[in-house]
């Protein structure tokens, strides 16, 4: 009697299990909840808000548009019953479309809303129309609105095609002296050669400035960040921008001084970029030390940096680069306010000769890393990244070649550096002229300060600093914030 009931019982719960297991993969537990919610909704009352796609005067509404991309970007469109799918720009995008009189439901601050995608049989035109419970209204209909124009925004930011703009001399194009191509460099954050907590902190930093609209607003200053990026050619300052770039999703606006007639066009050149925008500047060194034959006055650009005109617009990151800022004399440019961030762009070390080896190679380890790391450590390598990155790329197919071919490389070097120095030693002892070259005394002080001063450089470099400077130094070596 016992062994019944339980295989009874046993019986009830398979069949119960299986009748839920079959609810589960119909409908009809979706029309249940449906049919609850209705009843629900029943006893509420509640207000609509049309947003049309053209006003009375037959102009676009830009709130409708807004509007359309937060809603294709809610994950319930995918729920709906009726869904369009379109192709994107891209060869592998697919965009996803309210159908007409479809109903997409959205949450904000607790509270239910709809939208309902209407359709006139008339003039074919389209509406959106916002249905809100009336006592939800005054607490959530600014909000909400606000909500959807700063989503929209982000979105399309996202899905925006990313220019380059080039100043033209005596050539207006249809945006003023700008010409622009599409922006399609394949540097990123992560293909960058850079030391990882760096590269973290200058993330981090850019990350920070785009949330900072408001906090820039209450300190009464413009919403704009200046990046200085200073070391040898061929370190990777301008694959760095191009990373930054895509990481903001800014358009660029390259600026060629030599190509700008006056003071007066820079800053028509400023006011004719748009907002979230990076505006580079490079080798701001070599415009400083020929200042005197330039068109544009040092004053110029530095009401360029941080004058008036610079706050025509918000949300700009300008990008200045130099190959060494020691012999900037000019210290008002190195100011905080006009560069707020310097990033040092060193030759290539042991640390950047294996992510260059990860990045080109695919290797992370090999036998022949040790002799690498000792002709490093050896001290005497100047070479950069672009150099060693050109070798790997034409001995890719084999990963010893390419890195004997380094080897050897980095020995050649040496070799040349040490022979170098030999002869101005040589010279400077017999007081004659080193074969194949011109000798004077002012060129062998300037190579032994130069020795003095790689000197100094390689003993720091040993030390765990601080890459990137936020402010500047003053004599007495006291940091000032930004």
């Amino acid at each position: 009697m016992i062994s019944t009931n339980i295989i009874l019982a046993f019986f009830s719960l398979f069949i119960g299990f299986l009748f839920f297991r079959f609810l589960s993969k119909t409908s009809f537990l979706q029309i249940l909840v449906k049919y609850l919610q209705s009843f629900e909704d029943y006893f509420h009352v509640y207000q609509f808000f049309t947003v049309p796609q053209y006003n009375e005067h037959f102009q676009e509404n830009l709130l409708y548009n807004k509007v359309s991309s937060y809603l294709t970007s809610l994950p319930a469109i995918e729920d709906s019953d009726f869904t369009n799918l379109f192709s994107g720009s891209k060869s592998n995008e697919i965009i996803l479309r309210l159908d007409a009189k479809q109903v997409i439901q959205d949450n904000f601050l607790s509270a239910r809303v709809w939208w309902i995608n209407q359709k006139s049989e008339n003039d074919g035109k389209r509406t959106f129309v916002l249905k809100l419970r009336k006592k939800d209204k005054r607490r959530i209909l600014r909000p909400y609105l606000q909500h959807i124009l700063s989503q929209a925004d982000e979105i399309e930011q996202r899905k925006k095609e990313i220019k380059l703009y080039m100043n033209v001399e005596n050539e207006p194009q249809e945006n003023g002296r700008w010409m622009s191509v599409p922006f399609t460099h394949p540097s990123t954050m992560d293909t960058v050669v850079m030391e990882a907590d760096l590269k973290n902190k200058v993330k981090t930093d850019l990350e920070s400035f785009l949330k900072s609209k408001q906090y820039y607003h209450r300190l009464g200053r413009v919403w704009k960040r200046s990046y200085l990026l200073y070391g040898p050619s061929g370190t990777g300052k301008s694959s760095f921008i191009a990373a930054m770039a895509k990481f903001l999703n800014y358009d660029v606006y390259d600026i060629d001084i030599s190509k700008v007639c006056d003071d007066s066009e820079l800053k028509m050149l400023l006011l004719q970029t748009t907002s979230r925008s990076m505006i580079v500047i490079e080798d701001l060194d070599r415009f400083l030390m020929e200042k005197s034959k330039a068109a544009v006055s040092l004053s110029g650009l530095l009401n360029f940096m941080d004058g008036i005109i610079s706050c025509c617009g918000e949300e700009r990151v300008m990008v200045f680069t130099m190959n060494s800022k020691d012999q900037v004399v000019e210290q008002a440019i190195m100011r905080p306010g006009r560069i707020d961030v310097h990033v040092n762009f060193p030759l290539c070390d042991f640390s950047a000769f294996k992510s260059l080896a990860n990045n080109y190679l695919g290797v992370k380890e090999h036998k022949l890393f040790p002799q690498v790391e000792e002709i490093f450590h050896s001290g005497g390598v100047s070479v950069s990244a672009a150099e060693i990155g050109e070798i790997m790329i034409s001995n890719r197919n084999s990963p010893s070649r390419a890195l004997k071919s380094v080897i050897s490389a980095l020995q050649t070097n040496n070799n040349r550096r040490l022979s170098e120095s030999r002869s101005v030693r040589s010279g400077d002892e017999t007081g004659e002229q080193p074969e194949g070259g011109v000798y004077c005394r002012e060129s062998v002080h300037t190579v032994r300060e130069f020795r003095k001063l790689y000197g100094l450089l390689k003993m720091g470099s040993r030390r765990k600093e601080e890459p990137i400077e936020l402010g500047s130094v003053d004599k007495e070596g006291s940091r000032h914030g930004a």
